[in-house]
This record gives structure tokens, C-alpha cells and sequence, in this order.
């Protein structure tokens, strides 16, 4: 897959350098995202390296589907990282990843502006100011120049308050690339969370940040590097197909092409760590990704669906864990 890289980004300048602090925080994802990891941020932490575990440090961290980032504002919070890479193909993430980086606080006061008309309206007013915002942010997906503009700022608030204020925090789009998710029902969402915004600015600033495919991380693997894969999940049954994060998709040919990325990069002091979904979950006999990583150490662990039209289908599931050492 060609590259997407978001071309001649110059922010630096929209944000007053002595604002980037370094010191401690607690950064939690800024937008609710279908496999978020929060839940499982035990179990990786207790799959990490013992000399990463043993020193708090890591050299290099990279996380090639970085969606709602989970488990690298965890790593940011509690360990001394020299040098991290995120990657993602939905470019609308990843110009808000940039945004908050750059211009958290020109994007938090436009949020604030959106958040007390949100919640001061009716519910019948609440619906058109969602799908006004919904076309709006449509409409600039398909104008935003790869360079950065002002435009960056508010096609970001945008996707943050979509995020909050649309049906289950589901991020989807059509064949077309478009956002079309409902509104939903909510009494007071929180729209604008400000504190959050500004530790997770705290968090991205030694970060690279780059929309692509996966295969892009290649390109900064040293020794002594993390990598963490969480991709699209691999769907369990027809109807359970969430991948939709970008119009591309996710299919079983490029679960197979990660699989071999993962070989290509299995080298002394690079380790891996890849969650996926467990098919023996509906197929005992689905062997898919154990045949796929049958060179690697697998664990199946359970984990909470999050994510269901019907609340009475959301609980724990089994899903996979996999390690080149």
C-alpha cells in the first residue's frame, strides 16, 4: 500500500514552546475507540520485557495503529521513553494527534464553545447542531490540504465532539470515506476535557506522528524497540464486522500481511506484542492466527466487549496475545 503521509506539517509555531512540560501526568485516550485497550493495559504491561519492566525505560516505543492510544499514554505516564512513533491510516485521527500536539489550546477553546451549545440545547436542537457539525466535518475531509492549515484546528474539535456525542463513541465510515455514525443520547457528555487534553499534549511531545500503513514503522525499528500491534480486529462473525475505521478496511489479506511484517521485524532487541481477536471464540476449530504466528508465543486472555448494539452481548471474550519472545 502506497504511503499517506501528511506532508509539510510546520505547527510548532501555534503553541509557546515552554507549554510542552515535561514532567508528570496522567494522559488518558481523548476519544472513545472500538478495541480500546484500557482494559488490557494489565496484561500487556505484565507481557512487557523485564529489562524495560526493571528500569521503567524504554528506547524506543512505536505503535503502528495507534486509534485511541490506551496503552502508549499508560507507557508515556509511567515510563521514561527516549524516542516513540505513532502511526495510523485514519488520516482524521492523526491530524487530531497533531492538533493536540501543536495547538491544544486553540483546539480546547473551540471544543468549550461546542460543549456549553451542546448541552444548553434541546434535544431536538442538539440533533441538528450534531448533523450540522457531521456534514461540516465531511466536507472538510475531503477539502484539508496535507499541509497544515487553521482549518486543522477546528476539522479536529469537530471529530472529538462527533466522537462524544455520536451513537456508542462508534468511529465508522461509508465506501465513500464519510463519518456516518448517528447522533446519540446522552444527558451531558463531556465534550471538552481539558485537563486530559492538555496531559495528552504533555505526552506526544518527544512523539512522531505519521499516517500510513503499518509497514511504515520499518523505517524506525533500532535496537531496543517496542513495538505494539492492535489492529482492526479480525471479526468473529458476519455481523461483528468494526473495522470500518477507515474506507479501506481491514481483511484476512492484510491480517496475513501484518503476520509477516511481524516476521520481517522479529530481531534480536526488537520486541513485539500483537492483540488481535480470538477465533475459537464462534469456531473451535478456526486456527486462524495460531497458524498465522505458530513461531510465536500466543496467550488467550479475556477481555470485555465494549462495543454492541445489545447491551445484554457485551462481556467477557476470549482474545489472543502474541510475543516474539
Amino acid at each position: 500500500m502506497k504511503e499517506q503521509m501528511l506532508s509539510g506539517v510546520n505547527l510548532k509555531d501555534c503553541i509557546p514552546a515552554t507549554q510542552i512540560k515535561l514532567f508528570n501526568f496522567d494522559a488518558k485516550p481523548f476519544l472513545k475507540w472500538a478495541g480500546g485497550k484500557g482494559q488490557l493495559i494489565p496484561e500487556l504491561v505484565d507481557r512487557l520485557p523485564e529489562k524495560f519492566k526493571k528500569s521503567m525505560h524504554i528506547p524506543v516505543y512505536i505503535e503502528p495503529f495507534i486509534g485511541g492510544g490506551a496503552f502508549f499514554f499508560y507507557l508515556q505516564s509511567c515510563f521514561q521513553i527516549d524516542k516513540s512513533i505513532i502511526i495510523d491510516i485514519n488520516r482524521d485521527l492523526i491530524i487530531t494527534y497533531q492538533v493536540i500536539k501543536y495547538a491544544v489550546e486553540n483546539l480546547i477553546a473551540l471544543l468549550s464553545e461546542l460543549n456549553n451549545k451542546y448541552n444548553n440545547a434541546s434535544q431536538t436542537d442538539r440533533a441538528t447542531l450534531y448533523y450540522d457539525i457531521r456534514k461540516r466535518f465531511n466536507y472538510s475531509k475531503k477539502h484539508l490540504d496535507a499541509n497544515y492549515s487553521e482549518l486543522w484546528i477546528r476539522h479536529s474539535a469537530y471529530m472529538i465532539f462527533l466522537n462524544k456525542t455520536c451513537f456508542n463513541g462508534l468511529y465508522r465510515e461509508n465506501k465513500n470515506g464519510e463519518f456516518n455514525v448517528p447522533n446519540g443520547k446522552y444527558d451531558k457528555p463531556s465534550i471538552c476535557q481539558a485537563e486530559n487534553l492538555w496531559d495528552a499534549n504533555k505526552a506526544l511531545s518527544n512523539t512522531e506522528i505519521l499516517q500510513g500503513d503499518f509497514s511504515l514503522s520499518a523505517n524506525y525499528v533500532e535496537e531496543n524497540t517496542l513495538i505494539y500491534y492492535d489492529p482492526p480486529y479480525r471479526p468473529l462473525t458476519k455481523t461483528s464486522n468494526f473495522n470500518s475505521y477507515a474506507k479501506e478496511g481491514f481483511t484476512d489479506k492484510d491480517q496475513n500481511r501484518l503476520a509477516d511484517f511481524f516476521k520481517e521485524m522479529d530481531r534480536p532487541d526488537v520486541y513485539q506484542i500483537l492483540s488481535n481477536s480470538d477465533p475459537r471464540v464462534t469456531n473451535p476449530d478456526d486456527n486462524f492466527f495460531d497458524n498465522l504466528y505458530k513461531e510465536y508465543k500466543i496467550s488467550r486472555i479475556q477481555a470485555k466487549r465494549m462495543i454492541n448494539s445489545d447491551a445484554q452481548k457485551r462481556g467477557n471474550i476470549s482474545e489472543i496475545l502474541v510475543t516474539n519472545y
